[in-house]
């Protein structure tokens, strides 16, 4: 929280640096008493057509009590919010609770100069999720007919916006929770202005190289040399302050001093001067800068304090950073021809997009696209990632006509729930490459306090196949893959013929291609490549061709080895007509052909190593491999990309008989005298009345301290019934004594409570409950948490030795699709169980994915729900019946993918 003058305090996240609408950035946060010389500079800075529209009159300044009123509120039933870039206030939202505690009067003001940049629909965002925290729950204002722009922001947030009119002005009035429809739209905004944030990085009309150097081996020199050898089409300007001639061209001491203006700046001066340059930057108003220096998160907690400072300073002005350690960024379209990198030479163009954080495996990543002669269409190495992410990447990559496939070498994940998101709709369409180290990890924010409910370790991995992605471990088998994607069709199935010049060598393809989820429809291994040249290849065309003409076959592995007279050239070549002609994926593998040490113009060598492809380049290739086993399985892994394209998703799950607004008000009242982030179990009862608004009933069990007491109660549930301790670890264990079942009348029961409370004397004797006997089934458990970075995340398993021994968990993060819920309730390896096993009926598996998609959404809906777990969950014949619940609760953090616009920190 933070403390301000006067009645409150607000949360930290309330500040939040956002992207404009022209990718721009700029600075958000609540107004401060210490404002009000700022808040009088704009109202006198607006023009009498604006003031009138904000205040239905013209007043020339703001009285001492109006400038009062306006910049001191207690952040709770009174906000308001501003908009900056270089402390200069370009917007003003508020709002002001009314007589109804749940409804609040809001209103704008935005700088005539910045009117059109989307500030209006920022601070509305902002608002509602600050009034929604506070127990708002309705906006109203009241606008001026004329005032269109304003009509139009309330109109354009996908809320449900009544109005009427009277007496000269236009009343609005919405309810501000969100919906699916006000989520599209910020999602929408929030994609259009971060993709031309980028696109203003990686197509500048003007770079200034600062540390521009007449070193040669240095950065400085080197940057400035590549992009003046790539072609860049604008004008490059290099500055240096102790040289005046620079790559054959003037040099300029400061940026200031370049007449035109500055779209780009590339910096490669020591870290120390870093600051100053980035204030030259912004006052000469460029819009972006890339930092090759290193010495920030690199430099341990003193460099990560410089970078964090970088960024505030950077973004607080107007400005993207990448990096800092960036190896820089590359643009190959003839346009643009941007080569701001490290890299040699600008790359051949393609339909490869590249991103990478680190130099290191920037270079690697680089390296590697250029021994197999892939094209790319742009690469961005963000360095420490201080600001730039993979995010941003994915929302240009996503509107680029230029890419067609994108990969990402991913060190950390910063917005995993954001990544998910963009992911998905990416992949849609394009497909999307992960490669990740096992160290990977996510990345908490700044100050973020650590919550004891921490998602699983398959968690991550869980989330981005849901997505989508496409996942790698290393930086060759994303180049594998992405050889495939980046030029064939996708297959149209998971069936594929094998076709060899080898018996044995066809066969061990043919295994290696089963074992990696292929079905093998063919092998072929009769086509005689030693008859020579033509002879050879007609009979290639002729045989490859029938069998991509047979509708059983989606795609084909050529795996070959030495023939007499044959060049890779002329075979591939074949290859790549023939799977143009069918419209089907062909990948080759030249074992023993390739000398890694020759390069052909239009051909790749085998990686040094023995173990990477050649590629084929032009309006007709075909992916070739010196390794069948890399081929096979990039094809599958493909293939499964290709699966998860066509197959209908569904629609998110959306449940019946699920009410929000019952359990938001229950949850307040548990919550209110709770202090931070401090876990509470709920009460079995409390918890029960809780999950029945999403129509999740607990099989009911009383507790009781004299065997009367277990009677009684075994009486209102109705015989037979269950005896059980309520420790949590013998609860579930029937070997130990800890569950006693099919008790059938009073008698039984008082007699298996003395021989529970004899077995269970040297635990301790702990409490016991009653509990209604549920039909039998197969025992499984749920759990849902909130993870501080992940969100909710609900994991899924058979009960027993399978999840405590084996850890045979799946897991998911909402929201899940219809297929999401299906794949989650089959994923786990013992679910097989629940198909019918060693002569047991199959369970009612619909049951399971109702109860699945129910707590999903629970869980996604209410971050204030830190842990749910039902253990045991019996999924019988007809049914399913939760045997004990376990419900914990405490004040929800903030999600970082939120209802509310904010870059990450």
């Amino acid at each position: 929280m933070v403390d301000q003058p006067g009645d409150g305090v607000y949360p930290e996240y309330w500040e939040a640096d956002v992207v404009l609408r022209d990718g721009g950035t700029a600075h958000l946060r609540p107004i401060h008493p210490s404002d009000a010389d700022a808040v009088q500079a704009f109202h006198t800075g607006q023009s009498q057509k604006s003031i009138y529209m904000r205040f239905f009159a013209f007043k020339a300044r703001l009285s001492s009590k109006e400038l009062k009123r306006f910049t001191e509120v207690d952040y709770k039933d009174r906000v308001a919010l501003v908009i900056t870039i270089g402390g200069e206030i370009l917007g003003i939202g508020r709002y002001d609770r009314l007589t109804d505690p749940e409804e609040a009067e809001v209103a704008f003001n935005i700088a005539d100069a910045h009117q059109g940049r989307g500030i209006g629909s920022i601070l509305l965002e902002h608002l509602a999720a600050a009034a929604r925290e506070n127990g708002i729950r309705k906006f109203s204002a009241e606008v001026l007919p004329e005032n269109r722009k304003m009509l139009m922001v309330f109109s354009d947030a996908g809320y449900d916006v009544k109005r009427h009119f009277d007496d000269g002005v236009v009343s609005l009035e919405f309810n501000i929770d969100p919906t699916e429809k006000s989520r599209a739209v910020m999602e929408s905004r929030e994609h259009r202005a971060e993709a031309r944030s980028i696109q203003e990085l990686l197509a500048p009309s003007s770079v200034a190289v600062i540390g521009a150097s007449r070193k040669w081996g240095t950065i400085g020199y080197q940057l400035l040399e590549h992009i003046i050898e790539g072609g860049f089409t604008g004008p490059v300007y290099a500055i240096n302050p102790e040289a005046l001639e620079l790559a054959g061209m003037l040099s300029f001491a400061r940026l200031s001093e370049v007449p035109d203006p500055v779209r780009l700046a590339i910096i490669a001066v020591p870290y120390e001067e870093v600051p100053k340059v980035v204030a030259d930057c912004a006052a000469a108003g460029v819009k972006g800068v890339v930092v090759a220096t290193a010495g920030y998160a690199d430099d341990g907690e003193r460099g990560l304090a410089r970078q964090r400072e970088l960024v505030r300073q950077a973004r607080s002005n107007g400005m993207r950073v990448i990096g800092p350690a960036s190896l820089g960024i590359v643009n190959t379209n003839p346009a643009v021809s941007l080569n701001a990198s490290m890299a040699p030479s600008l790359p051949r163009r393609g339909g490869l997009g590249l991103f990478s954080q680190s130099a290191a495996i920037g270079v690697a990543l680089y390296a590697a696209s250029s021994r197999r002669r892939l094209g790319l269409s742009t690469f961005l190495s963000a360095g420490n990632r201080a600001d730039v992410s993979g995010n941003d990447m994915m929302q240009f990559w996503e509107d680029d006509a230029d890419t067609a496939a994108v990969g990402l070498y991913l060190e950390s994940i910063g917005n995993p729930r954001k990544f998910s998101r963009l992911a998905r709709r990416l992949a849609r369409t394009k497909p999307v490459i992960v490669a990740k180290s096992d160290s990977m990890g996510l990345q908490l924010p700044p100050g973020h306090a650590v919550r004891t409910t921490q998602a699983p370790a398959g968690a991550l991995d869980a989330m981005m196949r849901q997505s989508g992605v496409i996942r790698v471990e290393t930086i060759e088998q994303l180049m594998d893959v992405a050889q495939i994607v980046a030029g064939q069709p996708l297959p149209a199935g998971a069936d594929i013929a094998v076709f060899s010049n080898s018996r044995a060598l066809g066969k061990v393809v043919a295994d290696s291609a089963a074992a990696n989820g292929l079905g093998v429809e063919r092998i072929v291994t009769d086509v005689d490549l030693d008859a020579g040249m033509s002879l050879a290849l007609p009979a290639l065309r002729e045989s490859l061709a029938g069998i991509l003409a047979s509708d059983s076959i989606h795609a084909v592995v050529v795996a070959l080895l030495p023939a007499r007279g044959l060049t890779v050239e002329k075979i591939a070549g074949v290859l790549a007509e023939c799977s143009a002609a069918a419209g089907k994926p062909v990948v080759a593998a030249f074992t023993g052909i390739l000398d890694p040490s020759v390069y052909v113009e239009g051909m790749v060598g085998a990686d040094p190593a023995g173990a990477g492809p050649v590629h084929a380049v032009g309006a007709e290739s075909v992916p070739c491999y010196s390794n069948p086993g890399a081929a096979v399985a990039a094809l599958a892994a493909v293939v499964k990309y290709a699966e998860w394209v066509e197959r209908d998703q569904g629609l998110f799950a959306e449940p019946e008989g699920c009410d929000p607004e019952s359990v938001r008000a229950e949850l307040e009242d548990l919550l209110h005298d709770v202090p931070g982030e401090q876990l509470v179990q709920l009460a079995p009862a409390k918890a029960a009345t809780l999950l029945a608004h999403y129509g999740i009933d607990v099989v009911p069990s009383v507790g009781f301290e004299t065997p009367d007491q277990a009677v009684a109660a075994a009486e209102r549930l109705g015989w037979p019934v269950v005896l059980k301790t309520t420790d949590p670890t013998l609860r579930h264990r029937l070997d130990l004594g800890g569950v006693r079942l099919d008790i059938q009348d009073a008698e039984s029961l008082r007699r298996n409570i003395v021989e529970m409370h004899r077995a269970l004397a040297p635990y301790g004797s702990p409490s016991m409950e009653v509990q209604m006997m549920a039909p039998v089934g197969q025992a499984c458990t749920f759990r849902a948490i909130e993870d501080p970075l992940l969100g909710p995340v609900v994991s899924f398993g058979l009960a027993g030795d399978a999840v405590n021994l084996l850890e045979d968990w799946a897991h998911r993060v909402p929201p899940l699709s219809g297929a999401d819920v299906h794949d989650f309730i089959r994923a786990p390896r013992a679910a097989r169980k629940l198909f019918g096993y060693q002569g047991l009926p199959a369970v009612d598996v619909a049951a399971l994915e109702d109860l699945a998609a129910r707590l999903t959404r629970l869980k996604d809906n209410h971050p204030e729900i830190a842990l749910v777990e039902f253990n045991p969950v019996l999924a019988g014949l007809r049914g399913v019946s939760i045997l004990a619940a376990d419900v914990r609760i405490a004040n929800a953090a903030q999600r970082t993918d939120s209802a509310r616009r904010a870059m990450r920190s």
